[in-house]
Protein backbone atom coordinates (compact mmCIF):
# COMPACT_ATOMS: atom_id res chain seq x y z
CA UNK A 1 0.00 0.00 0.00
CA UNK A 2 1.23 3.26 -0.90
CA UNK A 3 1.70 5.37 2.12
CA UNK A 4 2.48 8.48 0.88
CA UNK A 5 1.27 11.91 2.12
CA UNK A 6 0.55 15.24 -0.35
CA UNK A 7 4.21 15.79 -0.35
CA UNK A 8 3.63 19.39 0.57
CA UNK A 9 6.40 20.75 2.53
CA UNK A 10 8.36 17.22 2.79
CA UNK A 11 11.80 16.93 3.58
CA UNK A 12 11.25 13.20 3.75
CA UNK A 13 10.49 11.06 1.62
CA UNK A 14 11.15 7.03 0.59
CA UNK A 15 9.78 5.82 -2.59
CA UNK A 16 10.10 2.14 -3.48
CA UNK A 17 12.69 1.50 -0.50
CA UNK A 18 13.80 -2.47 -0.34
CA UNK A 19 16.49 -4.24 2.06
CA UNK A 20 17.93 -7.67 1.58
CA UNK A 21 20.18 -9.43 4.05
CA UNK A 22 22.22 -12.22 2.61
CA UNK A 23 20.95 -15.87 4.79
CA UNK A 24 23.21 -18.37 3.50
CA UNK A 25 22.91 -19.00 -0.19
CA UNK A 26 19.64 -17.20 -0.19
CA UNK A 27 18.55 -13.71 -0.07
CA UNK A 28 16.27 -12.21 2.95
CA UNK A 29 13.78 -9.63 1.73
CA UNK A 30 13.24 -7.84 5.14
CA UNK A 31 11.72 -4.30 3.57
CA UNK A 32 9.27 -4.47 0.64
CA UNK A 33 8.45 -1.29 -1.78
CA UNK A 34 8.28 0.87 1.67
CA UNK A 35 6.79 4.15 0.36
CA UNK A 36 6.35 7.44 2.88
CA UNK A 37 6.42 10.88 2.93
CA UNK A 38 6.80 12.62 6.01
CA UNK A 39 6.13 16.60 6.43
CA UNK A 40 7.95 18.91 7.85
CA UNK A 41 6.84 19.32 11.53
CA UNK A 42 4.78 15.58 11.67
CA UNK A 43 4.78 13.23 14.82
CA UNK A 44 4.76 10.02 13.06
CA UNK A 45 4.41 6.32 14.77
CA UNK A 46 5.99 3.10 13.02
CA UNK A 47 4.21 0.45 14.59
CA UNK A 48 4.92 -3.59 14.48
CA UNK A 49 5.61 -6.31 16.22
CA UNK A 50 9.16 -7.66 16.85
CA UNK A 51 10.87 -9.67 13.33
CA UNK A 52 8.63 -7.03 11.24
CA UNK A 53 11.45 -5.05 10.05
CA UNK A 54 10.93 -1.71 11.56
CA UNK A 55 14.60 -1.99 13.12
CA UNK A 56 15.60 -2.03 9.92
CA UNK A 57 13.33 0.48 8.55
CA UNK A 58 14.65 2.69 11.69
CA UNK A 59 18.37 2.17 10.61
CA UNK A 60 17.90 3.01 6.76
CA UNK A 61 15.73 6.38 8.58
CA UNK A 62 18.51 7.26 10.70
CA UNK A 63 21.00 7.06 8.00
CA UNK A 64 22.81 3.99 9.81
CA UNK A 65 22.47 1.55 7.13
CA UNK A 66 21.56 1.94 3.54
CA UNK A 67 18.94 0.54 1.20
CA UNK A 68 19.36 -2.56 -1.76
CA UNK A 69 16.91 -0.23 -3.87
CA UNK A 70 14.91 2.62 -4.10
CA UNK A 71 15.43 6.42 -3.25
CA UNK A 72 15.14 8.28 0.04
CA UNK A 73 15.54 11.81 -0.18
CA UNK A 74 16.54 13.65 3.74
CA UNK A 75 16.07 17.49 3.68
CA UNK A 76 16.44 17.91 -0.48
CA UNK A 77 19.40 15.54 -0.27
CA UNK A 78 19.37 12.07 -1.78
CA UNK A 79 20.90 9.41 1.06
CA UNK A 80 22.24 7.02 -1.68
CA UNK A 81 24.73 8.77 -3.41
CA UNK A 82 26.27 10.35 -0.49
CA UNK A 83 30.03 9.28 0.29
CA UNK A 84 30.84 7.80 4.54
CA UNK A 85 31.59 11.52 5.82
CA UNK A 86 28.33 13.40 4.21
CA UNK A 87 26.25 10.24 6.15
CA UNK A 88 28.34 10.95 8.87
CA UNK A 89 27.44 14.98 8.40
CA UNK A 90 24.03 14.26 7.72
CA UNK A 91 23.66 12.18 10.81
CA UNK A 92 25.55 15.02 13.13
CA UNK A 93 23.66 18.11 11.36
CA UNK A 94 19.51 16.36 11.10
CA UNK A 95 18.94 13.68 13.21
CA UNK A 96 18.63 13.44 16.57
CA UNK A 97 19.00 9.99 18.53
CA UNK A 98 16.97 8.66 21.21
CA UNK A 99 17.54 4.79 22.09
CA UNK A 100 15.34 2.37 24.46
CA UNK A 101 18.07 2.80 26.68
CA UNK A 102 19.52 6.12 27.40
CA UNK A 103 23.18 5.53 26.57
CA UNK A 104 24.60 8.00 29.07
CA UNK A 105 27.94 8.25 29.50
CA UNK A 106 28.40 6.92 33.16
CA UNK A 107 31.55 8.75 33.95
CA UNK A 108 29.69 12.32 32.75
CA UNK A 109 27.39 14.57 34.69
CA UNK A 110 23.94 14.94 32.88
CA UNK A 111 25.41 18.09 31.44
CA UNK A 112 28.71 16.65 29.77
CA UNK A 113 26.36 13.99 28.09
CA UNK A 114 24.56 16.87 26.44
CA UNK A 115 27.52 18.60 25.47
CA UNK A 116 29.42 15.58 23.99
CA UNK A 117 28.04 16.00 20.24
CA UNK A 118 28.58 19.96 20.40
CA UNK A 119 32.09 18.85 21.55
CA UNK A 120 32.51 16.67 18.18
CA UNK A 121 30.44 19.57 15.85
CA UNK A 122 33.74 21.44 17.54
CA UNK A 123 31.47 24.23 19.28
CA UNK A 124 33.50 25.96 21.75
CA UNK A 125 33.15 24.88 25.50
CA UNK A 126 31.04 28.11 26.57
CA UNK A 127 28.70 27.65 24.14
CA UNK A 128 27.90 24.24 24.68
CA UNK A 129 27.76 24.68 28.42
CA UNK A 130 25.35 27.24 27.77
CA UNK A 131 23.00 25.59 25.32
CA UNK A 132 23.48 21.92 27.31
CA UNK A 133 21.98 24.08 30.27
CA UNK A 134 19.54 25.50 28.25
CA UNK A 135 18.65 22.23 27.45
CA UNK A 136 18.00 20.62 30.21
CA UNK A 137 16.12 23.27 31.83
CA UNK A 138 13.76 22.70 28.83
CA UNK A 139 13.77 19.24 30.01
CA UNK A 140 13.18 20.01 33.36
CA UNK A 141 16.21 18.90 35.12
CA UNK A 142 17.54 22.24 35.66
CA UNK A 143 18.46 20.50 39.42
CA UNK A 144 19.97 17.74 38.06
CA UNK A 145 22.84 19.15 35.29
CA UNK A 146 26.16 18.00 37.45
CA UNK A 147 24.48 14.56 38.69
CA UNK A 148 25.58 11.15 37.35
CA UNK A 149 23.64 9.07 35.58
CA UNK A 150 23.51 6.59 38.67
CA UNK A 151 22.03 9.80 40.68
CA UNK A 152 18.73 9.90 38.03
CA UNK A 153 15.90 7.80 37.44
CA UNK A 154 15.27 5.79 34.45
CA UNK A 155 12.95 8.94 33.41
CA UNK A 156 15.27 11.40 34.10
CA UNK A 157 18.29 9.44 32.07
CA UNK A 158 15.63 9.56 29.46
CA UNK A 159 15.27 13.27 29.06
CA UNK A 160 18.95 13.67 29.41
CA UNK A 161 19.32 11.95 26.44
CA UNK A 162 16.75 13.59 24.43
CA UNK A 163 18.32 16.63 25.28
CA UNK A 164 21.56 15.60 24.03
CA UNK A 165 19.28 14.50 20.91
CA UNK A 166 18.28 18.04 20.63
CA UNK A 167 22.22 19.35 21.08
CA UNK A 168 22.82 19.74 17.35
CA UNK A 169 19.62 21.63 16.88
CA UNK A 170 18.30 18.75 14.52
CA UNK A 171 15.63 18.71 11.71
CA UNK A 172 14.52 15.37 12.64
CA UNK A 173 13.74 13.20 15.83
CA UNK A 174 13.83 9.55 15.67
CA UNK A 175 13.38 7.71 18.71
CA UNK A 176 13.46 4.16 19.09
CA UNK A 177 11.44 2.23 21.67
CA UNK A 178 12.16 5.50 23.67
CA UNK A 179 9.84 4.54 26.87
CA UNK A 180 10.44 0.43 26.77
CA UNK A 181 12.66 0.65 29.64
CA UNK A 182 10.56 3.02 31.57
CA UNK A 183 7.28 2.06 33.76
CA UNK A 184 4.07 3.20 32.67
CA UNK A 185 3.97 6.80 34.82
CA UNK A 186 7.29 7.81 33.57
CA UNK A 187 6.59 6.59 30.14
CA UNK A 188 3.49 9.06 29.97
CA UNK A 189 5.79 11.66 31.59
CA UNK A 190 8.14 11.20 28.41
CA UNK A 191 5.61 11.06 25.78
CA UNK A 192 4.03 14.54 27.06
CA UNK A 193 7.70 15.97 26.17
CA UNK A 194 7.24 14.34 22.81
CA UNK A 195 4.56 16.24 22.38
CA UNK A 196 5.17 19.27 23.45
CA UNK A 197 8.45 19.31 21.19
CA UNK A 198 6.71 18.15 18.44
CA UNK A 199 3.90 21.23 19.14
CA UNK A 200 7.25 23.57 18.69
CA UNK A 201 7.40 22.30 15.20
CA UNK A 202 9.79 19.47 15.68
CA UNK A 203 9.28 16.53 13.50
CA UNK A 204 9.49 13.44 15.27
CA UNK A 205 9.69 9.43 13.93
CA UNK A 206 9.09 7.26 16.82
CA UNK A 207 9.50 3.43 16.17
CA UNK A 208 7.44 1.25 18.84
CA UNK A 209 5.52 -2.36 19.11
CA UNK A 210 3.45 -0.97 21.73
CA UNK A 211 -0.23 0.70 20.05
CA UNK A 212 -0.75 2.61 22.87
CA UNK A 213 2.70 4.66 22.79
CA UNK A 214 1.93 4.78 18.72
CA UNK A 215 -1.69 6.71 19.88
CA UNK A 216 0.48 9.39 21.00
CA UNK A 217 1.85 10.27 17.71
CA UNK A 218 -0.88 12.39 15.06
CA UNK A 219 -0.06 9.59 12.35
CA UNK A 220 0.55 5.96 12.80
CA UNK A 221 2.06 3.03 9.71
CA UNK A 222 2.67 -0.17 10.57
CA UNK A 223 4.96 -2.37 9.21
CA UNK A 224 4.45 -6.11 9.46
CA UNK A 225 6.58 -8.66 7.34
CA UNK A 226 8.44 -5.94 5.79
CA UNK A 227 5.21 -3.87 4.00
CA UNK A 228 4.07 -0.44 5.37
CA UNK A 229 0.34 0.52 5.23
CA UNK A 230 -1.10 3.54 6.81
CA UNK A 231 -2.89 3.58 10.20
CA UNK A 232 -4.39 6.93 9.76
CA UNK A 233 -4.51 9.97 12.85
CA UNK A 234 -4.50 9.17 16.47
CA UNK A 235 -4.13 11.80 18.77
CA UNK A 236 -5.89 15.66 17.82
CA UNK A 237 -4.43 16.96 21.20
Amino acid sequence: MDTMTSGRGAFFRMEKINKFYPMGEEQAHILKDIDLTIDEGEYLSVLGPSGSGKSTLMNIIGCLDVATSGRYTLHGRLVEEMSEGELARLRSEEIGFVFQNSQLLPRLTARKNVELPLIYAGVGPRERRMRACELLERVGLSDRMEHYPNQLSGGQQQRVAIARALAGNPTLLLADEPTGALDQKTGRQVMALFRELNGEGRTIIMITHDMKIAGNARRVVHIIDGELTEGGGTNDA
